[in-house]
């Protein structure tokens, strides 16, 4: 792709994003709470599945905003939330289910006003889907488990993929590298050590 494709290509893409977050998309003005209300420690199944909680617990542990953006594809505005700028070094989980989906280890400053990622944490956990809302074809991106809605996929991003997950705060809990053994992400912990 060439430099100007890849230029007009991301203006779309925000231009489409921004439509999403201020009008036909827009969720609730009130604040994102950075752990979410979503604080029960996920777990795995017995088959190392991760479960989602059934609508009931969802309604109930989910702020309205993180309940519109997984649930009903909503998109959050840009620059106002939880983790757009977060420099911490950890991983993000499904807000939903708890499974791992990205690393700050792939993540990289876009200048969008949404994490965005190189690459999943665990490739088998997200999940891409043909999106033609806005008449134009985009690649979805949702969690595997717990079929939450997370953002879109596009191809304008940095290497070593080329690929950059647009990915809603609202989605997404964090899991600061030092709270990984204690949340139950202890596998992950390796890639933080110095």
């Amino acid at each position: 792709m060439t430099v100007n494709k890849k230029i007009t290509h991301r203006i779309l893409s925000v231009a489409i994003a921004v439509i999403a977050a201020w009008g036909l998309y827009s969720v609730s003005d009130q604040s994102v709470n950075t752990e979410g209300r979503l604080m029960k420690q996920a777990k795995a199944n017995d088959t190392g599945e991760w479960e989602k909680p059934s609508e009931v617990e969802i309604k109930e542990k989910l702020t309205s905003e993180q309940y519109s953006v997984t649930q009903n594809e909503a998109t959050e505005r840009p620059f106002k939330n939880a983790y757009w700028d977060n420099k911490k070094e950890g991983i993000y989980v499904d807000i939903v289910s708890g499974e791992p989906l990205f690393s700050s280890k792939d993540k990289f400053k876009s200048g969008t006003g949404w994490p965005s990622f190189t690459q999943p944490l665990v490739n088998t956990h997200v999940v891409e889907k043909p999106d033609r809302k806005f008449g134009i074809l985009r690649t979805e991106v949702k969690s595997k488990n717990a079929d939450s809605h997370l953002g879109h996929l596009f191809d304008d991003g940095p290497n070593p993929t080329g690929l950059r997950y647009c990915i809603n705060s609202a989605s997404l809990r964090f899991i600061p590298k030092d709270q990984l053994k204690q949340e139950g992400y202890s596998q992950f912990a390796s890639q933080f050590s110095e």
